[in-house]
């Protein structure tokens, strides 16, 4: 996997991401499967070591019950 430079903000929505995740008591499988994403893509999301498109980004907020905004929120 091609391995792109970490941002502050990629850091800020993977550790939002992890957090809403946790709070509804879904796995990385679950999340995925709900947001219609790979599994292992979700996983390098949450590590903020995958680039994001605002497609994806919106698939994942819908899936948590969250608008995509509110996921870029330190």
């Amino acid at each position: 996997m091609k391995r792109t430079t970490k941002s502050p903000l990629r850091d800020v929505f993977a550790k939002n991401v992890r957090l809403a995740r946790a709070e509804l008591g879904l796995s990385q499988e679950g999340l995925a499967h709900e947001a219609g994403v790979n599994r292992t893509y979700l996983s390098a999301v949450e590590r903020s070591e995958q680039n994001i498109s605002v497609d994806n980004m919106h698939k994942i907020a819908t899936a948590l019950g969250k608008p995509a905004w509110s996921l870029l929120k330190p």
